[in-house]
């Protein structure tokens, strides 16, 4: 008698996205009932990511053992995150301009929605000083995951430096590393009952139908996000990252059912890594200082919402942008999506600071705000895409990508 196969986590997990999507629409508002699973399902993520991206940066940084090659490494992690953002955001602004989300958008709404206040753009300067941290424990604390970054790589600096002393405490760290990843695998079973009660919860709160004029908002996020993949992410994929597009498909859509439903770049990580290391051959050296990193300033997904609600703003009270308008917002957008906290929600605070830097009022933030998750479950799952992308190219730029089931790195570059 044959052994049954074992369903894999992702399949229990995709199965329990579409059971959360049909309890939703059965149950409607009192599916919400279930949303406490879904709930202590992302405490449990986030109770493990600021232990894993310290220990995990830390290590990856200390393992390069070269200063030289961490150099090479983050300049070309930074360089591609800062580019794909830039053309995500002036992707944004195509689309907005072609569909216009603004148009026809009745005014009468805006004085049902919540107010917000106007945030200040922070300054250069301000986000700089902001990178270090006066009390790194504060940063703990508060996950002020930039600041645990900049102090993750300051001591992984520190231990290649030691030399062999930090070789023996560099052991120790890998431990706690290898630790968090064990933590993570059992969180991670419990995926398919957390996705499922967040998806049932979402559903029943909102059904799938059209939220009135915010529907074109919604449309302009989820079509540029399509673009994306086709125009940009499945190049990078084919020509510079070098790797079988199918496989590549294969594998993401893995890490696109968890970030859909936990709206949350860093409480993805588990996730992401795994996917990225086990199934896409990229060095742990490498995914574990730059995926980490990624979800806390790579927001592709990110920057084309900010942008089409930039333009749909703009459109709902009459104004035109310039030239050296578009100008500003894709450096504004870029910079401050830099700075946007890779948790649910963190993407409203950061509107209404790029509304105010335009000039533009803040009544429309309260409406998206009560749609938000339908893009935001986009948003967070292109931000987490170009994270693994561009991880990929820098992998096989500095020959940090092995044949799956060798564990060998590939020593050709990419051209």
């Amino acid at each position: 008698m044959k052994e049954k196969k074992k369903l894999s986590l992702a399949t229990k997990t995709f199965i329990g996205f579409g059971l959360g999507i049909v309890i939703g629409l059965v149950f409607g508002e009192k599916a919400t009932i279930v949303k406490p699973l879904g709930t202590i399902f992302l405490n449990m993520i986030k109770m493990i990511v600021v232990p894993m991206v310290f220990f995990s940066i830390t290590a990856g940084v200390a393992s390069l053992g070269d200063l030289k090659k961490l150099r090479n490494i983050g300049v070309k992690v930074v360089g591609l995150y800062a580019l794909t953002s830039a053309l995500c955001v002036g992707l944004g602004l195509i689309m907005a301009n072609i569909i216009n989300p603004g148009k026809g958008f009745d005014l009468t709404a805006l004085s049902q929605s919540t107010d917000y206040e106007a945030q200040a753009m922070p300054s250069i300067i301000d986000t700089l000083i902001d990178m270090f941290p006066s009390n790194i424990f504060t940063s703990f604390t508060n996950t002020n995951m930039l600041q645990i970054i900049v102090f993750s790589v300051f001591l992984g600096v520190a231990l290649i430096m030691m030399g062999k002393e930090g070789e023996r405490l560099l052991a120790g760290v890998q431990s706690c590393a290898n630790a968090m990843y064990k933590i993570t695998a059992i969180v991670m079973e419990f995926s398919p009952i957390g996705v499922c009660a967040l998806l049932a919860d979402s559903v029943g709160a909102y059904g799938l139908k059209i939220f009135g004029p915010l529907g074109k908002l919604i449309l302009t996020v989820h079509a540029s996000d399509v673009i994306l993949v086709l125009l940009m992410y499945i190049p990078m994929v084919a020509l510079l990252a070098k790797f079988p597009v199918k496989k590549w498909l294969q594998g993401i859509w893995k890490v696109w059912v968890v970030t859909a439903s936990t709206t949350s770049s860093s409480g993805s990580l588990p996730i992401t890594t795994s996917v990225t290391n086990d199934e896409f051959g990229v060095s742990s050296e490498l995914s574990s200082f730059s995926l980490p990193l990624g979800a806390t300033i790579n927001m592709n997904g990110g920057c084309i919402y900010y942008a089409a609600a930039i333009v749909m703003t703009a459109q709902i009270y009459g104004m035109n942008l310039t030239p050296s308008a578009l100008v500003n917002i894709i450096i504004s957008t870029v910079l401050v999506a830099m700075g946007c906290p890779g948790v649910p929600g963190g993407a409203i605070i950061m509107t209404t600071i790029l509304l105010t830097n335009m000039g533009l009022p803040l009544e429309i933030v309260g409406l998206i705000a009560g749609i938000f998750r339908l893009i935001d479950m986009a948003n967070t799952t292109f931000n987490v895409t170009g994270d693994v992308v561009t991880t990929m190219v820098v992998a096989r730029s500095e020959g940090m990508m092995h044949t799956l089931g060798t564990g060998a790195e590939t020593e050709t570059k990419a051209a």
